[in-house]
């Protein structure tokens, strides 16, 4: 997510954190800022909770996280309220982030006892063998804002089933997640210290992330903020997942469903006002259904409602960091130099001289040198431009210093498997977008990050494997 960061206040080292609300401009959050006392402090906690925790059976530890989901869900209006004055999402959109969210929370405790079971080799005559998972210790989560429950429990919950004590210092723009997360477990019965939230600045936490009472780091953000997440850990051997931006491509063949196709790609780049590291991007249009894969995304994308977040009808909310909207007007400015056709959108807006909006744009003939076509814009933005053969489309989808996802539309599932074979991806999909399967790994290549989360996969990532090598006799 190349632009899902937050700048703090320069000059001395700030004491809170006010969160603006992207619709209103009044304050949505204040919250105090840890020192390195405070932090420290916490460290030790998590650090003790861990070895206690440690001796849990997996099953209790299934019942704890089903236990903290169901407080979450107890809570969802408060939690999707604090969503949608946070960062902007519409009210009834947050309110399923809060029902995915328990979704995949219970996916990953659906597989828990059977990822974390022992691994025991064949027999031998008189050895016993045997792979034991152990937790890692302290997890320390740092997710992202523009999904803020769900890029937070891809590593909440399967530390926790894990074994791991954690500690989830939430984006600046979205701290009221953090302790959400944090009070669910409270509320559950954790054992104290096991879950904790905490706001630092970006120095307190890269100390953090270099301190050696720290196992492992989930970071969820930009490339930017991956570099300065490793170079703090090079000090000493922390284990890191890095999930980190995309600029996802589309492929629509000749032989799409074709509706259905514009649909869902449409909404895979609008929704969320497009601030999402797995949103459609680009997309490239076979040319003999270009002009009518452009003209049937216009009325679309036309259609989103810009409002108030807790309004109902409201379909496209604010853009959630102040700076952002500058340079999505950058990107359309460099398409249009080249010669793009803006056919929707292309601008800033407000609503009654409220909010920092985005029209949804959708823009044709982007030629592959733009930057839309090769940087993450992370905004409302629809890029299409047509290619003449498969060959063509590979290669530019392929022309990309990311690779989250990608897509291909078609009825053949021949052509997407060709397709898949030779895209450089962590996912590729068919006939769909913009989505995440808890029991497919999540994972990038390239620039878009290291290690992965989600799946029966992921609790490799949380837990240190130990070999047993026992002689049970001489």
């Amino acid at each position: 997510m190349t632009n899902a960061r937050t700048t703090l206040p320069t000059g001395n080292a700030p004491t809170a954190l006010d969160v603006d609300d992207p619709f209103r401009g009044d304050v949505a959050a204040a919250v105090p800022l840890a020192g390195w006392s405070q932090v420290s402090t916490v460290l030790d906690r998590a650090r003790a909770a861990s070895r206690a925790f440690r001796a849990s059976s997996v099953r209790e530890r299934i019942a704890l996280c089903e236990r903290a989901i169901v407080a979450m869900e107890a809570n969802t209006d408060a939690i999707a309220k604090d969503i949608s004055r946070m960062m902007g999402k519409p009210f009834k959109q947050a309110q399923g982030e809060v029902r995915g969210m328990a979704g995949r929370a219970r996916y990953m405790m659906s597989v828990a006892e059977a990822s974390l079971a022992d691994v025991v080799l064949p027999p031998q005559t008189n050895f016993e063998r045997r792979i034991v998972k152990e937790p890692l210790g302290v997890v320390v989560d740092l997710p992202a804002w523009n999904y803020p429950l769900l890029t937070a429990v891809n590593s909440i919950i399967p530390a926790v089933l894990a074994g791991n004590a954690v500690i989830v210092k939430h984006s600046p723009r979205t701290p009221l997640c953090g302790e959400h997360f944090a009070g669910a477990f409270r509320d559950a019965g954790a054992p104290e210290n096991l879950v904790q939230a905490l706001s630092c600045d970006h120095a307190i936490t890269a100390r953090m992330v270099g301190d050696k009472r720290v196992d492992h780091v989930v970071f969820t953000g930009s490339i930017f903020g991956g570099h300065r997440i490793q170079e703090a850990s090079a000090k000493h051997f922390v284990n890191l997942t890095l999930e980190l931006g995309g600029n996802d491509a589309a492929y629509v063949a000749p032989d799409c469903d074709f509706q259905n196709t514009v649909d869902n790609i449409v909404d895979g780049a609008i929704y969320n006002a497009g601030q999402s590291c797995c949103a459609v991007e680009r997309v490239y249009v076979h040319r003999s259904v270009y002009d009518k894969f452009v003209q049937a995304s216009e009325a679309l994308v036309r259609a989103y409602v810009i409002g108030d977040p807790m309004d109902e009808k409201t379909t496209l909310g604010p853009i959630a960091q102040p700076a952002h909207i500058t340079e999505l007007e950058d990107f359309i400015a460099d398409a249009r130099a080249q010669r793009a056709r803006v056919i929707v959108g292309g601008n800033r807006t407000s609503v009654d001289g409220q909010g920092r909006f985005f029209e949804a744009t959708l823009i044709a003939d982007v030629p592959q040198e733009a930057k839309l076509m090769q940087s993450e814009s992370f905004g409302p933005i629809l890029a299409v431009s047509p290619v003449d053969s498969e060959d063509e489309a590979i290669a530019k989808m392929n022309d990309s210093r990311v690779g989250l996802t990608a897509s291909v539309w078609t009825q053949d599932p021949d052509r997407a498997s060709r397709f898949a074979r030779g895209l450089e991806a962590g996912t590729v999909y068919m006939n769909r977008c913009d989505s995440v399967d808890p029991a497919l790994p999540w994972s990038g290549v390239k620039d878009s990050g290291r290690g992965f989360s989600l799946s029966h996969l992921a609790f490799d990532q949380l837990t240190r494997p130990k070999s047993l090598h026992f002689r049970l006799r001489f």
